[in-house]
């Protein structure tokens, strides 16, 4: 039997960014023995990738804006897909959550009179993004770091968590994983376990998300019984870099068309007017001209075509680029420099224009970017209860990207910062109250351990297999071409049955070398993840038969009234051998899906959409 390295707490979060740090400072908070446990240093996460800004109504710019219009617009954004109690507590709590984060000593940009400065993002009415330059989630990481090292929680840095662990119960009550560094296995036991792992994009070729985003959380939540929702609704981000090839993905942040950036087209069109909905027309300006009196005046109280919902954005640059009308590496061109003076941009969009002035020698101040869609951010996700965080598994909560429900189909830019210091705080405190009532003693399943473990360390021992990088590879290369921006039924088959010959290959990988140091067996330890939510997507892509969100089937290009009133659930059903056995990928061919009523709004809330406000 392995011998491991063994920890215990009350309560264990995996993943540092800043749902599991906010959850961790929370559950501190509570005054429970807690860990943090992240794949990665400190202060590296996605998080920090989020640069616009933080929703939130708290209306020191538009005094009008309150939490009301804050959950409509997320609401009508997500195409009403949403969980509407995520999206109402999310719109009633941001506020206070951006101004805790102020007293923590997050510098937030100021307005004249002091207060947080504001500034407009897509699919807001309001300008409500608070913001520190074009650097937000870097801020947001280091106050909450910050705060979480002071009030002494535990973090233990580079470990891969391989899988949950249950009790004899059936609830999970740990999880086992790895120092990246030594190889050397690591155990453990909580009374309960907050997911707060990111996302799910280094399973497409071009995304803004960097290695860690293998999808971690979605997969054990999974592998460990619990459900998940949506996940067909993958969101393309439309401002990506697209040259040179080296930072294909990399993220443009919002932040450059909340402050005055317009698309333009090869021929020098401003082509956003010719793509604007019918849900957002009284609220858009129709008009180039209409559009530079709202930057000039507010109180016109219509939002530019550039700040349409993202996924609308992204469709309508899709659309120009395969007219023929694309920039010369395949994206479209945006433009600040002659809306802006170079002061400003390098004031307001800092990183922006040394990222594009180092990595593809373009000055913003001067000349306009090259962007495209990027794979940015996956709407589905765990499935949990609104209120505490908790997921269908008992002992097991999640927070974060990672969470599915809050954002429907199609998230809007500055909500996820919000998201996950809201919902971080609620998973602390439904994890603590969780671990408090949880009495006795913390026992693990032991075969769940040494299945894991097997799984793991399988490739080590095999002298002929495929390569881990070669997999990858064919795996980005289904994802981005089959189960893109833009889908059909024929070619979701096709990937279906292409991630089916990868997981065969996947069981058969191998490496060479020692647990030490090796990039390529924590590649291999990564794949089943990456291959579980593939499959997910695609699943949930194949039976969700209309175009909504950062879903669009172009052979069914229309919104379908009924599919709206659905979630696709996935789950491992109960009685399925799904651990592959010992030194296998674990395999997701035994995944069910089906579609369950969302929850029915109250009228009270139903009566904010009929009023038109």
């Amino acid at each position: 039997m392995t011998e491991y390295e063994t920890h215990e707490f009350d309560v264990v979060i995996i993943g540092a960014g800043g749902a599991g740090l906010r959850a961790a400072v929370e559950a501190r908070a509570q005054g429970l023995r807690t860990a943090l446990v992240c794949k990665s240093l400190l202060g590296k996460a996605h998080t920090v990738m989020a640069e616009g800004g933080v929703a939130a109504s708290l209306g020191n710019v538009y005094p009008e804006d309150n939490w009301e219009v804050h959950f409509r617009d997320t609401m009508r954004g997500g195409k009403m897909l949403n969980n509407w109690r995520m999206a109402q507590l999310h719109a009633q709590e941001a506020p206070d959550r951006v101004r805790e984060l102020e007293d923590w000593g997050a510098l937030f940009d100021r307005t004249k009179d002091g207060l947080i400065l504001q500034r407009d993002f897509g699919g807001h009415r309001y300008a409500r993004l608070a913001h520190i330059g074009d650097r937000t989630g870097l801020e947001l990481i280091r106050t909450l770091q910050q705060k979480a090292v002071a009030d002494g929680i535990e973090v233990f840095m580079e470990v891969k968590a391989v899988r949950l662990v249950h009790d004899t119960t059936g609830a999970v009550a740990g999880l086992v994983g790895y120092h990246r560094p030594s190889g050397e296995f690591v155990v453990f036991r909580a009374k309960a376990v907050v997911l707060a792992t990111g996302g799910v994009g280094k399973s497409w070729k071009y995304t803004s998300n960097s290695w860690e985003s293998t999808g971690d959380g979605l997969a054990m939540a999974l592998w460990a019984g619990a459900d998940v929702i949506d996940m067909e609704c993958v969101q393309f981000h439309p401002t990506g870099m697209v040259w040179p090839l080296s930072v294909r993905g990399l993220l443009v942040t919002e932040g450059v068309r909340g402050d005055g950036g317009v698309l333009r087209n090869s021929e020098g069109v401003r082509f956003m007017f010719n793509y604007i909905p019918p849900m957002f027309a009284a609220e858009t300006a129709d008009t180039e001209e209409e559009a530079d009196r709202w930057y000039e005046d507010h109180s016109a109280g219509r939002r530019t075509a550039e700040l349409l919902p993202r996924d609308e954005v992204a469709r309508a640059i899709n659309s120009e680029v395969k007219a023929g009308r694309g920039s010369p590496h395949g994206g479209v061109f945006l433009d600040i420099a002659t809306r802006r003076s170079a002061e400003y941009i390098r004031r307001r969009l800092p990183s922006m224009y040394h990222q594009f002035k180092e990595l593809a020698g373009v000055d913003i101040t001067v000349d306009p970017m090259e962007v495209g869609p990027t794979c940015h951010y996956v709407m589905g996700g765990v499935r949990v209860d609104a209120d505490t965080a908790a997921t269908t598994v008992p002992g097991l909560f999640a927070a974060g990207e990672v969470a599915g429900g809050m954002h429907g189909a199609n998230r809007l830019g500055g909500n996820s910062l919000s998201d996950l210091l809201v919902f971080g705080r609620r998973a602390g405190i439904g994890a603590a109250e969780y671990a408090a009532g949880r009495v006795g003693p913390i026992t693990l399943d032991e075969g769940e351990l040494e299945v894991a473990v097997c799984g793991a360390t399988a490739p080590l021992g095999r002298e002929d297999g495929e390569s881990p990088y070669d997999i990858h590879h064919d795996l980005q290369e289904t994802m981005q071409n089959l189960v893109g921006i833009i889908r059909t039924g024929s070619e979701l088959e096709e990937a279906m049955a292409e991630l089916d010959v990868l997981e065969e290959r996947a069981g058969r990988v191998a490496v060479s070398g020692t647990r030490v140091y090796n990039p390529g067996w924590n590649l291999a330890t990564d794949l089943p993840s990456m291959l579980t939510v593939s499959r997910c997507a695609t699943l949930g892509a194949i039976h969700r038969k209309e175009s909504r969100g950062g879903h669009t089937r172009d052979d069914f290009p229309a919104a379908d009234p009924e599919l709206g009133k659905v979630n696709f659930v996935q789950r491992i059903p109960g009685d399925a051998d799904h651990t592959g056995g010992p030194g296998s990928c674990p395999s997701t061919r035994t995944i069910s899906i089906a579609p369950e009523p969302l929850l029915v709004m109250p009228d009270e809330l139903q009566a904010l959409f009929e009023e038109d406000h």
